[in-house]
């Protein structure tokens, strides 16, 4: 049953929305996480995790757990169909996780309700947003049930499409990728080791990634993908590569590239891709989101716990929409370059990588941006 009222009401229950429960709970602040779904997705999804957000989760408690099932990969490649034009090297990187880990995001999410559950706390389904009314000592938020709950602060972790962003008035400014996106795991007929392939083709770009299991991961740019890539569709993208054995699940999608004009609207907050959206390119996204939860989640305790003033929340913003900015504006860049086609361009491009592979510092800002430990 929902409570009457709480320090912090949090809307969406994927990984940010659980990471912030997680840490406020941990740290002594009362907080309550709803959800629409009557349960959490069991599907891979985002599935790279980064050396910073290993370095938050770590806080949080359940980095090394995650590190323990995931599949730890040194290195990324990108390459014009099979030959490398650069590689990427994460083993040098400034951090206790010098790689990125490849773990399925349903994985990620277990063990983050696993810790939640654990500090006292737990997911309230299925329960969605239907309005939030602010006045001056908080928010009365309704749910589509017609239950009501009163929070001195309201923050929304529900992606994307997010009702909570709705209600605050603050635009989603971007734009909206051509090609569709395919994404499939798969078994192959062999395996390509601990490295992430970028693989850039004449339709654009395709990756290939180890997943735990034996399974890989593919994300490719399509003109057009079908509703459910099957196995011959997702076949006919690998050809070249690798025979597919079978495909466990897959998906298609449009990208988007879109950033929140600001993450705060009085007691009503932004998270995760409710806060920014952009292309898969460098598997960013879940990473930068866990970040804005712990980054809000310090701020929220400061002031509830600690008697901090409430300007201190207006940091959040400050800190980390600039990063945000960056993230959508790199992975716009590797996108465009990615997808380029006209034959000719594509000869410069690719001629440009292969120069910058032989320049050290180009390696280590590479890693540094991936790992996103410039943020």
């Amino acid at each position: 049953m929902l409570p009457s009222e709480t320090s912090v009401l949090i809307v969406g229950a994927g990984p940010v929305g659980l990471t912030l429960a997680a840490s406020l709970t941990a740290q002594g602040v009362d907080a309550v996480l709803v959800d629409k779904l009557a349960e959490g997705l069991n599907t891979s999804r985002a599935a790279v995790v980064h050396a910073r957000t290993l370095e938050v989760l770590r806080e949080v408690g359940i980095a090394d757990e995650l590190v323990e099932r995931g599949i730890v990969v040194p290195r990324f490649t990108i390459r014009d169909h099979d030959k490398v034009l650069l590689t990427v090297d994460f083993g040098e990187l400034p951090t206790d996780y010098p790689f990125t880990l490849l773990v399925p995001q349903d994985v990620t999410e277990e063990l983050l309700l696993k810790r939640l559950e654990e500090v006292g706390g737990h997911v309230h389904r299925p329960l969605e947003l239907a309005g939030v009314e602010t006045d001056e000592s908080g928010v009365t938020a309704t749910m589509a049930t017609g239950e009501t709950i009163r929070a001195r602060y309201v923050v929304g972790a529900d992606g994307m499409h997010s009702t909570l962003r709705e209600h605050t008035g603050i635009g989603f400014t971007g734009d909206t990728y051509a090609q569709s996106f395919v994404l499939a795991d798969m078994h192959l007929d062999q395996d390509f080791g601990a490295e992430v392939r970028l693989h850039l083709t004449a339709e654009g770009v395709l990756v290939l990634a180890p997943l735990p299991g034996g399974r890989h991961r593919l994300v490719a740019t399509v003109e057009e993908a079908p509703h459910e890539p099957g196995l011959e569709y997702v076949q006919s993208l690998l050809d070249e590569y690798v025979t597919v054995k079978d495909v466990v699940w897959s998906s298609r999608f449009r990208v988007h590239h879109r950033l929140a004009d600001h993450y705060r609207a009085g007691r009503l907050f932004l998270a995760g891709d409710a806060a920014h959206v952009h292309s898969p390119a460098g598997g960013q996204g879940m990473n930068t989101g866990i970040q804005d939860a712990v980054n809000l989640a310090g701020k929220l305790v400061a002031v509830l716990e600690k008697g901090a003033p409430d300007s201190v929340l207006d940091e959040y913003e400050a800190e980390r929409r600039p990063v945000a900015e960056e993230v959508v504006a790199f992975t716009h860049r590797i996108t465009r370059i990615a997808t380029v086609g006209n034959s000719p361009l594509r000869g410069i491009r690719n001629a440009a990588l292969r120069t910058l592979d032989f320049i050290p510092a180009v390696h280590r800002k590479m890693a540094l941006t991936l790992s996103e430990l410039e943020n």
